[in-house]
């Protein structure tokens, strides 16, 4: 009787589909598993895509920022410049140490006036400290001190402070067509332009206007 021999059977090993998805000697249930997941199957690695529907709005935030930036820093600048007050020349108004803000760019559109409360240094001197001082003689007037009441172009000014220190005032003073004659609300004790180390202050040397008080006391707020 002729002996036949069985043949095994022997899978056929299956290629890399068209996706690049590779099988490996794995059991015949293993092979027949298909998706992601399964064991032996390596996931195609995919390219990364920039997302172009994002740029508008991080463009708008960019600029948002840069525009929140700029208007803090033009406040700065030109409104929150802070000065310390030396002394108690500007009492009861402003006493020693108060520190106030001041607006640089409001003589830029308009003139200093009679009574504004303005900051700048003695003849231009950069090594000195700013003074606070009010504004009371304007470019073109005379000034004179008369029985201890100021004059100005012959006229006396309405205030009720007495001056018993004339300094340089002995006289007419005829200020320039660029002066400003400033005393402190504290005649008594005030170093201004009664003081040659003071002297009238000229436009170029005004630094701004004081206009509000941000030391936490009693003078906190607007100065007047």
């Amino acid at each position: 009787m002729k002996q036949t021999t069985k043949r095994r059977y022997r899978p056929k090993r299956r290629k890399p589909n068209k996706a690049g998805r590779r099988w490996f000697g794995l059991g015949k249930a293993a092979r027949r598993r298909r998706g992601e997941g399964q064991l032996g199957y390596v996931r195609p690695k995919k390219k990364l895509r920039p997302k172009w529907e994002y740029l508008p709005i991080i463009g708008r935030w960019v600029f948002e920022i840069a525009i929140v930036c700029l208007f803090a820093y033009v406040a700065v600048w030109y409104f929150g410049q802070r000065v310390s007050t030396v002394g108690d020349s500007m009492s009861p108004i402003l006493r020693n140490g108060d520190v106030v803000l001041v607006n640089r760019i409001v003589y830029n559109a308009t003139t200093p006036k009679r009574g504004d409360i303005i900051v700048f240094k003695p003849k231009g001197n950069e090594n000195d400290h700013y003074y606070i001082k009010r504004i009371v003689g304007l470019p073109g007037e005379t000034i004179e001190i008369i029985e201890n009441r100021v004059y100005i172009d012959g006229e006396r000014l309405d205030e009720t402070t007495n001056i018993d220190d004339v300094g340089v005032v002995d006289g007419e003073l005829k200020l320039a067509g660029d002066e400003y004659f400033v005393l402190g609300d504290n005649r008594e004790n005030s170093e201004d332009s009664r003081n040659a180390d003071v002297g009238n202050v000229k436009r170029e040397y005004i630094y701004g206007k004081a206009w509000f008080v941000v030391s936490p006391s009693e003078h906190f707020g607007f100065v007047n």
